[in-house]
Formats: structure tokens, sequence, C-alpha cells
């Protein structure tokens, strides 16, 4: 059950709700968003009805939930959500793109390609300071001095910054220094570092375990949302299955699903979806087709001496292609919607 709550609601009405859930043995999780405010009650039974909680004070209407995602769902009844990143670019309305190198190399060449993926129309500089690998003996990131110059590109750029967190002990450090903080394939389900970026401010972009379902993507999204963080963007990267020739596949069937699933934007990478430089373009191109809020691409000023990832880096001039060739098939698909501003 959803309790959703009248956007001048006080915390004193917040605290009447979870107070009246706990003594009918349920407990109230509050989550706050831009607008206004929702209260998961968890431990529902039949028993209890909508009008033990819309009677309270700042009650605006309350929801039954049938799935067990309960604050992701699209039957909360929440409007879709629409992520403020920085001035002018927001996640959700238009069309937004994250681009840059996989790993942070040195501090010339961060700051060096963030100036070419601003110019070349990215809304966002990513890049990786911390890197799980699969092999220890590979480049692994260059820890805090990596999140130094990654910060210092994002400035120079004017483009706020996207970077992994891997570790509950790393969350403050990488909030300090990052815009959004990453959650990648590894760790989607690494609750304690979920829980740990929900208690934070910061946008989180998450992306799908690669071997996930739907509905274990969408029960990782809701550690972070009941930990109170209501700003939770979903990523398609791609899921392993028996085929070779890509490095994943790339399921883009995931994105008008979870369009009806969830309230949650959703993104696509496909660098990683197909780990072929030859195939992120097109499958790009699919991706806006079939309802992505936004692209998350891989590019390094010379694609073949990346240090990690260098299959799936595309050229500064193939990204500026990218972007011309999503914002044509958006514009033809939203018509009504003006480009978001990068």
């Amino acid at each position: 059950m959803i309790v959703i709550m009248r956007p001048e609601a006080t915390e004193a009405d917040i605290a009447a709700v979870c107070q009246r859930a706990n003594e009918m043995g349920l407990a109230g999780h509050p989550c706050y968003g831009v607008q206004q405010a929702t209260i998961s009650i968890i431990g529902f039974d039949e028993s209890v009805s909508p009008g033990d909680f819309s009677s309270l004070g700042g009650v605006d209407r309350v929801v039954r939930v049938s799935t067990p995602h309960k604050l992701a769902s699209r039957q909360s009844g929440l409007p879709a959500t629409a992520i403020k990143i920085a001035p002018g670019i927001t996640v959700g309305s238009g069309l937004t793109f994250v681009a840059g190198p996989c790993s942070v190399e040195s501090r010339e060449h961060i700051v060096h390609t963030a100036r070419l993926v601003k110019a070349g129309g990215a809304s966002m500089l990513r890049a990786g300071a911390f890197k799980p690998r699969t092999s220890p003996y590979q480049f692994r990131g260059l820890g805090e001095a990596g999140l130094d110059y990654l910060a210092e590109a994002g400035a120079a750029a004017g483009l706020p910054v996207v970077t992994e967190v891997m570790t509950p002990a790393l969350v403050e450090k990488v909030a300090a220094r990052a815009d959004v903080l990453q959650i990648g394939t590894r760790n989607m389900q690494n609750y304690d570092l979920l829980l740990a970026v929900g208690r934070t401010d910061k946008p989180v972009l998450l992306k799908r375990g690669m071997s996930a379902t739907l509905t274990e993507f969408l029960l990782a999204a809701e550690y972070i949302l009941s930990a109170g963080n209501p700003n939770v963007i979903l990523c398609e990267r791609g899921i392993r299955t028996f085929e070779t020739h890509t490095r994943n596949t790339l399921d883009l069937s995931a994105v008008p699903a979870l369009k009806t699933l969830t309230h949650l934007p959703v993104v696509v990478d496909p660098s990683h979806g197909t780990g072929r430089r030859e195939l992120v373009l097109p499958m790009a191109r699919a991706a806006v087709a079939c309802g992505a809020d936004g692209l998350l691409v891989e590019v390094h000023p010379d694609p073949d001496r990346s240090i990690s990832d260098a299959q799936q880096a595309i050229s500064p001039e193939m990204f500026a292609q990218l972007v011309r060739d999503c914002q044509a098939i958006f514009a033809a698909l939203h018509p009504e919607a003006a480009r978001t501003p990068v």
C-alpha cells in the first residue's frame, strides 16, 4: 500500500502516517519526491483498509499496490519521474546523452575528452575512477585521483559528472565529487551499497545486472527508493545469453516493458550492450525508437588506444553522428517536445 501525500503536507503529517502504521503492526517508509512525499506501508495484509490512512492530515490518496516493487511501481499512481541533474538537464524530459571514456586515464585525457563530448552534444560526462574488472591484473582505475580529475573535467566542460561507486565505504567520497552515482551491473544486488546510495541526495544510475530479470532489477531500485532517495535512473546495459558474437545481448524489449511497470526513467547503454563499436550507433537509434529516455555511450579521442574496452569505444565524430541521428528519431516520435538543452 502506498500513501501519497499532498504537496503541502508537513513533516508532522508524514510522521502521523508512519505512527498509524506502527500502531497497526506495520512499517511506514517515507520517500521524498520533488513535489510530494509518498509513504510505503510494509507488512500490509487484506484486513487493513485504505480508509485507515486516507482520513489522516496531509494525505492525498491511498493506493493498493500488488507488485513486490511498491515504490517503483506504476500502480503507485505517481506520474512519470523526471530527475533534474542540473539547470537544463532533466532525465525523463527530452533525450539525455551521457558520454565519455570507460576510464579516467589521466588529467589531460579526461579534460580533453570532456570538451569533445560536450561539443558533440553530450548532456553529462561519464568515466570510471574505480573500475570493477573481471581480472585483477587489468587496469582498475586511478581511484581518488581519478575522481578529482573527473570533477575538474566536468567543471571545465560545464557537464555534470556520472561515475561508479563500488562499496558503501566510498559513497561519501564519490558523492562529494560526482553529480550522479552509478551502480554497476556487478553490484546491482549489493544491497548494502544500494541502501547507502539511497541515503544520499544524489541521483543514482542503476545498471541492470547481467543475469537479472526485470523483477530483480526493479527490486534493486526499490532498495534505493525505500532508503529515501526517489531519484533513480534505470539503465539497460545488456544481459548474458548464449550468444558470443556480442559482449552481451542488449535487451531493448526491456525499455517498453519497464515503461509499463515503473514510473522511473530508463536509459540504455549500447556500448556495453554490444561490446562492438560498429553496433553502437544502430542500437542507439533502436533504443530511442523504443522509448529510451537517454543513452550512455563510451567515447574516446583515440578509441583503439583506450586503456579499457577499446573495442566498444567510439570516436567523437561517431558520437556527434549518433546524437544527430537519435535526436531526429526522438523528434519524429515526439514532435511536441522541444530539444532538452545540453
